[in-house]
């Protein structure tokens, strides 16, 4: 019967664990500051961030297609590291517009950080099969 009880709490805790929208807003790749006041008013459960995934309303739908995007979304979209936008002088958050027109300039320092990518990823997908081979071996 304890047990149950606790098993019982602790259902409970986790159906209204909420996170602030900071975190809901990196989980869900958007750029806080362009989300609805709502948004970035209140906490966000769990339950509610698992139904903006699975059903994003007009806004988030909004948000993804056309930015503006947080630094990591930038990032995967040319094809570079976050560092590497700090590099190329890139501090804030862009549009999908602005992106496609980086895309089309290719200037000096996003042609620059796609190699050294380019390179990071070779390197590790070296290393993981050094590894795997390791294992294979059983050593």
């Amino acid at each position: 019967m304890h047990t149950l009880d606790t098993l019982d709490a602790m259902t409970q805790h986790q159906s209204t664990q909420t996170m602030k929208p900071a975190t809901a807003a990196k989980k869900l790749g958007v750029y806080l500051e362009a989300t609805p006041a709502e948004f970035r008013e209140g906490a966000v459960s769990r339950a509610e961030l698992n139904a903006l995934q699975a059903d994003p309303p007009q806004w988030l739908r909004d948000l993804r297609r056309d930015g503006p995007h947080p630094r990591p979304v930038v990032a995967a979209k040319l094809g570079v590291s976050i560092a590497g936008l700090a590099r190329g002088g890139v501090t804030e958050p862009l549009t999908t517009e602005q992106i496609e027109a980086l895309k089309q300039e290719r200037p000096e320092w996003l042609e620059r950080e796609r190699a050294t990518q380019a390179e990071v990823r070779k390197e590790a997908a070296r290393l993981k099969k050094r590894d795997q081979e390791r294992a294979e071996r059983g050593n």
